[in-house]
């Protein structure tokens, strides 16, 4: 049966097939337009866990989402699928959480960086991290040289940067569009070269990458502060506090949308964390903060992205979490946000 005919017999208000591809479609891989890829890596959390579990989970929250997507006319036509959960990806990061997290307890209970063991660690962890960055290029690399949307699925906010690297082989300029509770832009944090809140310092030592437009940061330190300060202009922060203080005077999130549209280039990568979100949306993911957006809030700045002409040319949705209890809210929140997104990067680039 072709893809057309598919299109035509299925029913996109039925009941989600858990035999089908992900959001119950009936396409196969090759037939899907947008491709996402999970990372079940969460090596250098530094607070709560449970992130490496986040892909499997959206992808069973995802045959309970509807279909209809209410600014992309028949976006399921396109087609999503999900490539296979990589054990050995998921393997490394079990074992070397538990090595992180002892590393981590060690350095808060005061013992030395420099102690013998400490560094041992901390080169097992620095080599696995490297590894992965390879890995996850090179997934990435396959994926957009069959002209594909790509989408990463994490796993924590370490895990893009391979992609970031991949698009930076593909694309002379890009810009980085992060939205996020946290900056992002600490050097070798807690040790690890390559943590989770290390991401966009190191991805600012990609020359390609133009400028990376922050929106949503509500939790950072004084030294990130100054690296956006003293950026001449290439990273723009809009910072939480700021956006509910204009809005408390009377601006409105259209114009401040407007803003942010206008600091950006023309081709973007959409770097998304879930706790840019209000954490009663995600209340799991591994570093809640108070304050955040709503969903609709959210994807409003980006239909207004694509509406300015401009190319999400890839994206990633990472930190979901599901509850101890096996709670499903956050994967059912991320995986509907993630239909959304998607939809609206691949009518971003006309596929």
């Amino acid at each position: 049966m072709t893809k057309q005919e598919k299109i035509k017999n299925f029913d996109s208000g039925g009941v989600g097939q858990f035999n089908a591809g992900m959001y119950g479609l009936p396409f196969t891989p090759e037939e899907c337009d947008i491709h996402l890829m999970p990372v079940p890596w969460e090596v250098t959390v530094s607070y709560g866990g449970g992130t490496a579990k986040g892909p499997e989970a959206i992808l069973k929250a995802s045959y309970q989402v509807d279909l209809y997507d209410p600014l992309v006319k028949d976006a399921w036509h396109r087609g999503i699928t999900m490539h296979e959960i990589p054990e050995e990806i998921r393997d490394k990061s079990e074992k070397l959480r538990t090595l992180s997290e002892d590393y981590i307890s060690a350095l808060a209970n005061g013992a030395d960086q420099e102690n013998a063991e400490l560094k041992k660690i901390a080169a097992e962890i620095h080599s696995a991290c490297l590894w992965l960055n390879a890995e996850v290029k090179k997934r990435a690399l396959q994926i957009l040289d069959n002209g594909k949307v790509l989408g990463l699925v994490g796993g924590d906010h370490s895990t893009p940067l391979g992609v970031m690297q991949a698009l930076s082989e593909k694309y002379a300029d890009f810009g980085v569009l992060q939205i996020d509770a946290h900056a992002d832009l600490r050097d070798a944090y807690e040790g690890f070269e390559f943590s989770h809140a290390s991401i966009m310092f190191n991805a600012l030592k990609i020359k390609q990458l133009g400028r990376l437009v922050q929106v949503g940061i509500r939790d950072y330190c004084e030294e990130e502060l100054q690296l956006v300060q003293n950026s001449s202009g290439r990273v723009v922060t809009f910072f939480d506090r700021d956006i509910k203080y204009q809005m408390y005077r009377g601006d409105s999130w259209e114009r401040i949308c407007n803003r942010i549209v206008n600091a950006l280039p023309q081709n973007i990568y959409l770097s998304f964390d879930i706790d840019g979100l209000d954490p009663k949306l995600c209340p799991n993911t591994g570093t809640p903060v108070a304050g955040g957006f709503e969903t609709e809030q959210v994807l409003y700045l980006l239909e207004k992205v694509v509406k300015s002409g401009r190319q999400l040319i890839a994206f990633d949705l990472k930190e979901v979490s599901p509850g101890p209890e096996g709670d499903d809210w956050d994967a059912n929140v991320a995986a509907r946000l993630l239909y959304r997104i998607a939809n609206l990067v691949a009518h971003s680039q006309k596929k």
